[in-house]
């Protein structure tokens, strides 16, 4: 079942007045029409979300959480037409009559380019999909759709609102894992993004240990590079991303949270030259070929600045890899060099397969966190996700250096 917009705002306004007639006044409707927008509210969330009395209505525990989510949806949709109409000099008020299915429209015709992909996409029929985009067009009075010269695409106006409308259907999604943790009706969900470091580790650790006491809460890892994990968390499919921080600067409406610093090493395969003797200086470290880290990655400005800082050329890297799978067979069959975190290698470390050397210049370290959006609220179930998640980093930031050992996962008190 799809809410209305105009359902929504008849259910915000009740819970500030506490009254359907005073809904009904404000906006313009009649009261039996404002009672049934309730009622669909409450069928969707499956609970009830207003208790009745002599004095009008008084929201439930369920209602307050709900109420909410929606003031937090209706706001994303405001903020987001706001911004489409900001060069039209237009009201941002919201039009009643646009639909779930309108935006959801628009957010599959941005994410797939055309509307014909879209309707492919969604399973819908080509004409349904592009009535319903252009008719939201009409209801806001914005060119959401242009014309190219690879045919109709979305403008940039039409990219924005659709963040918006993701990050509105993101709060309604929170509202019924809320609603549903308390009627142990629905299940909650909670996707995270991933970096390498967090994969290989903090994050499969920590999610083991949530579910022992979450069983029905779903949990998705979403893996990539960081922009398009970003891209993710921006418009409400990531709720969290875990691994290496970029710094407050990297963009607007973000904030991190440091968990631990990342020791980094040398890192060769068993038997490799440098494993024989002492330790490598940097000067020794042009001798042999290297595998790069990603570009733009903060890894690879570390590797940039290991050379840089010692006065040498940069070596030329024909391989470039961020997957620490395809990293390990390349190191193993070959006498290549990788500057890697000491952590992400530890077991192969322990199985003898590959040697983690200290780092040139000491302990030289990366920050690993968390990184959400500035507005996110999660519920309480994701909450004792993000606390796990803070306990084995706490575990692992605690580990005395050069330990290779793999501890078990944490065992978490209900609710912690």
């Amino acid at each position: 079942m799809r809410l209305k917009l105009r359902q929504l705002q008849v259910f915000r306004e009740a819970a500030r007045c506490g009254s359907v007639s005073a809904a009904a006044r404000a906006l313009y409707v009649s009261q039996p029409s404002a009672s049934q927008s309730i009622a669909a509210v409450e069928r969707h969330f499956a609970a009830g979300l207003f208790e009745r009395n002599a004095r009008g209505l008084a929201l439930t525990v369920a209602g307050a959480l709900v109420a909410t989510r929606i003031e937090r949806a209706l706001d994303e949709l405001r903020d987001g037409i706001a911004e489409a109409r900001r060069h039209r000099g237009s009201p941002s008020r919201l039009d009643r009559s646009i639909s779930a299915v309108q935006l959801e429209a628009l957010i599959a015709t941005v994410q797939h380019g055309r509307f014909g992909r879209a309707a492919r996409a969604v399973h819908l029929a080509r004409p349904t999909l592009h009535r319903a985009a252009r008719l939201l067009e009409q209801r806001i009075g914005v060119a959401l759709f242009e014309r190219t010269s690879f045919g109709i695409g979305p403008t940039r106006e039409a990219e924005r609102l659709a963040v918006r409308a993701q990050l509105a259907f993101a709060e309604l999604a929170q509202a019924r894992a809320e609603v549903g943790a308390l009627t142990g009706g629905a299940k909650g969900r909670t996707v995270i993004g991933a970096m390498p470091l967090a994969r290989s580790f903090l994050v499969p650790t920590a999610v083991l240990a949530f579910a022992a006491n979450h069983p029905r809460h779903s949990v998705s890892i979403l893996d990539g590079t960081y922009e398009s994990l970003l891209l993710a968390l921006r418009s409400g499919q990531a709720d969290v991303l875990i691994g290496a921080l970029r710094g407050p600067a990297s963009t607007e409406g973000i904030r991190e949270e440091r968990l631990f610093d990342d020791p980094l090493a040398l890192v060769v395969r068993a038997g490799h030259p440098f494993a024989r003797g002492r330790a490598p200086s940097v000067r020794e470290l042009p001798r042999y070929e290297w595998i790069a880290p990603r570009a733009g990655s903060p890894l690879r400005r570390q590797f940039s600045e290991l050379f840089e800082q010692a006065g040498l050329a940069v070596p030329a890297c024909p391989i470039e890899c961020s997957s620490l799978v395809a990293a390990r067979a390349i190191l193993v069959d070959s006498d290549r060099v990788m500057l890697l975190s000491a952590h992400q290698v530890e077991q192969d470390v322990a199985a003898g397969i590959l040697v983690a050397l200290p780092h040139p210049r000491g302990r030289v370290t990366r920050a690993i966190g968390l990184t959400m959006r500035s507005a996110w609220r999660p519920t309480a179930e994701q909450l004792d996700l993000l606390a796990a998640v803070r306990k084995v980093a706490a575990e692992i930031g605690a580990r005395p250096r050069g330990s290779t050992r793999r501890r078990s996962a944490p065992t978490l008190a209900p609710g912690g």
